[in-house]
């Protein structure tokens, strides 16, 4: 039997249709995911006890595809691993997160049932710009090696049970823009390092610890943004913060021991937000605060004296803003005798 030419030909289209959709099909299915990424992915999996918000970790579907993962467009390398908001996922962080050397964002967020320290292989993410550890059971101290993660932006350790000193290395972070240590049980001083940030100048959140001592004098050459020391047992002067070059716009500096005089301080003329309430702060409230665009102003629970300066947005705020201060007077307050 002689075999049609054309038939043969449409035969031979058909079959190289059939190849090339084969083909793309495959491709368009073909896994992304790098194969050391996803192992790594599924060990923290199991060292999690597999927990439900990893459920679409599945080892037969290309890792770029899961919940709380995030690849690289281009080289299609695991660069954020976030999970957050799960109490049911316990244990501690596993030391397989190290082993993934292009993240860049490391986020571990409210989850009450992780606990246990900070694993020294974090310092193995040299990429890494973002982590947040904050709002978990983490204890143990913060760690040093830290300071290795040169290209760190952002630190978040709040809202966790760390305990020790403040690790002077974190000032040699040049890029850090901000860092959270506040409500922990954090003890010790503040580091002298922090007035001499090698970089950027972060966003300061200390607050709701246990440090103690002195603000060091080497803070006063740092013009902060944003300074938050409150409730803590800090004492003697910071009036260092303040100055009228500092482009500051928030200090709370609120329910500590801090002892100076009020009237000697020259305010930054950029603060907003000035909160010293439950010090020891005397002298009189000065007459340059009048001039500042405040939002809020608490200096209640002092020794302050005098009379409140009129102008301003200081008759804005309630008697609370001035109350149990040794003898302030005049509007809110009463009248000046």
């Amino acid at each position: 039997m002689i075999s049609n030419p054309q038939t043969t030909i449409m035969h031979s289209h058909n079959l190289l249709l059939l190849l090339l959709f084969l083909f793309f099909f495959t491709c368009s299915f073909a896994e992304l995911c790098n194969p050391d990424d996803k192992k790594v992915l599924l060990n923290i999996k199991k060292a999690f006890n597999n927990p439900y918000i990893l459920t679409s970790w599945k080892p037969e579907e290309d890792c770029c595809t899961w919940y709380c993962v995030e690849c690289d467009k281009k080289s299609h390398r695991i660069i954020a691993l976030t999970i957050f908001a799960d109490d049911k996922l316990k244990g501690q962080i596993p030391p397989s997160v190290g082993d993934l050397p292009f993240l860049e964002n490391l986020m571990f967020h409210k989850l009450p049932n992780l606990v246990g320290p900070i694993p020294p292989t974090i310092a193995k993410l040299h990429k890494l710009k973002y982590l947040d550890l904050s709002w978990n059971g983490l204890s143990g101290s913060i760690p040093s090696f830290l300071d290795s993660l040169s290209d760190l932006d952002y630190l978040d350790l709040s809202f966790n049970r760390l305990t020790g000193s403040i690790p002077s290395s974190l000032a040699n972070l040049r890029h850090l823009g901000t860092l959270h240590l506040d409500r922990n049980k954090l003890t010790g001083p503040i580091p002298d390092s922090f007035g001499n940030f090698k970089g950027k100048i972060p966003y300061l959140y200390l607050s709701h610890n246990q440090l103690s001592g002195k603000i060091p004098a080497s803070m006063g050459g740092v013009d902060f943004n944003y300074i938050d020391l409150s409730r803590n047992k800090l004492e003697g002067d910071a009036s260092v913060l303040f100055g009228a070059k500092k482009t500051t716009e928030i200090i709370n500096l609120s329910r500590n021991l801090l002892e100076f005089d009020m009237s000697k301080v020259v305010f930054p003329p950029t603060l907003t937000w000035l909160d010293l309430n439950h010090n020891k702060i005397f002298g009189e409230i000065p007459m340059g605060v009048v001039k500042l665009e405040l939002q809020m102003l608490n200096v209640s629970y002092n020794a302050l004296c005098g009379r409140i300066p009129v102008g301003g947005k200081l008759q804005s705020f309630d008697a609370y803003s001035y109350f149990h201060n040794k003898c302030l007077c005049g509007k809110p307050l009463g009248s000046c005798k």
